[in-house]
């Protein structure tokens, strides 16, 4: 039996082979190329464990290995392996050899891979969320240029009549960003209809929707966030997963709660928040709301904002699991949950 660890990089990857017991038979630095990649696994025997670290760049070498040449690969968690595996030196060549070893002993933390569909709607939202971003930044442009200008218009939200108010200015600068602006309108627009299709394949998605504030992008966003409901064994390891749990210390008798982890996708915290800001405004008399103005009551917007979304990935927990759509009340999703105790 083989291991081998792969640390993978933009450029190169660090390849290290490992025997049954943990003597190193190679330890060298490739060419970030799938063609080396596969002369190096030609070389070992198909029954082979292949593990690397999840990076941004892991996801084209992972399917490559996995459909095309048909190996075992395992995606680690960077953190996890980096706590279990914590080393004075670092170098890509300890780092691949502490994975093919951590691999040999059966200690590497493993990450979810989600299927390709799964990978397909998620690249689709977030591509276009980075193209409204972009869009975002050039109206915030146009009005910075305004305000050094001294300049005020009877227009105003980018509608037809104040881009033509704002391209009589004469300014090149203005001209150039809403110039820009409707490019990526019809780009954004097109991507719109890529989103709407892919929503009436995903099940999840369509669930997602029957949730006051969450539209065809936020529902395709956490649903493909998301992925499998089924790996998740209740409605806390769902938040912990989103890195929207509070952290907690303990030391003796004494306990602390800070700040929320942020550990995990930062586009689910981003499309709760979103959505829960809608919620609050179009189901005023929801569970989740009359919640939210509690906390808000007692502790602030920032703070009441962030637990209601919790709150809110909490229900869409069970909706998604038990495959039925938002109640406005939801009190039989609360039922439930205090029944398990793990609301």
């Amino acid at each position: 039996m083989r291991y081998v660890g792969l640390d993978v990089h933009k450029e190169s990857i660090q390849v290290a082979v490992v025997d049954g017991q943990g003597r190193v038979e190679y330890n060298r630095k490739i060419k970030h190329d799938h063609k080396a990649v596969a002369r190096i696994v030609a070389k070992l025997p198909p029954d082979t464990k292949y593990v690397m670290e999840s990076s941004s760049v892991w996801y084209g070498l992972f399917r490559f290995m996995a459909d095309k040449l048909h190996r075992d690969v395992i995606l680690s968690n960077p953190y996890n392996t980096k706590i279990i595996a914590a080393s004075v030196k670092k170098t890509d060549k300890v780092d691949a050899f502490q994975l093919a070893n951590l691999l040999r002993g059966g200690y590497i933390s493993e990450c979810y891979v989600p299927d390709a569909g799964i990978i397909d709607g998620r690249q689709l939202v977030r591509h276009r969320h980075k193209l409204v971003r972009i869009k975002s930044k050039l109206k915030n442009m146009t009005h910075a240029i305004l305000l050094q200008n001294g300049t005020r218009t009877k227009g105003s939200g980018f509608s037809a009549l104040h881009r033509d108010e704002l391209r009589n200015m004469g300014d090149y600068r203005i001209d150039n960003a809403l110039d820009l602006i409707e490019f990526l309108e019809k780009k954004i627009e097109s991507l719109n209809w890529k989103v709407y299709s892919k929503v009436k394949e995903d099940k999840n998605a369509e669930i997602l929707m029957s949730m006051p504030g969450i539209g065809r992008n936020l529902a395709l966003l956490i649903a493909s966030e998301i992925g499998d409901i089924g790996r998740f064994p209740n409605s806390h390891k769902l938040c912990a997963n989103a890195g929207i749990v509070p952290t907690v210390r303990s030391s003796a008798n004494t306990t602390y709660t800070g700040n929320i982890t942020k550990r995990g996708s930062s586009m689910l915290r981003y499309a709760l928040i979103e959505a829960m800001h809608s919620h609050v405004r179009f189901a005023p008399d929801s569970s989740i709301t009359m919640f939210y103005n509690r906390i808000r009551a007692k502790r602030g917007k920032a703070k009441a904002t962030v637990a209601a979304a919790s709150k809110m990935l909490r229900v869409i927990y069970w909706m998604l699991k038990e495959q039925r759509e938002f109640t406005p009340s939801s009190q039989d999703i609360k039922v439930k949950s205090l029944a398990t105790g793990l609301i």
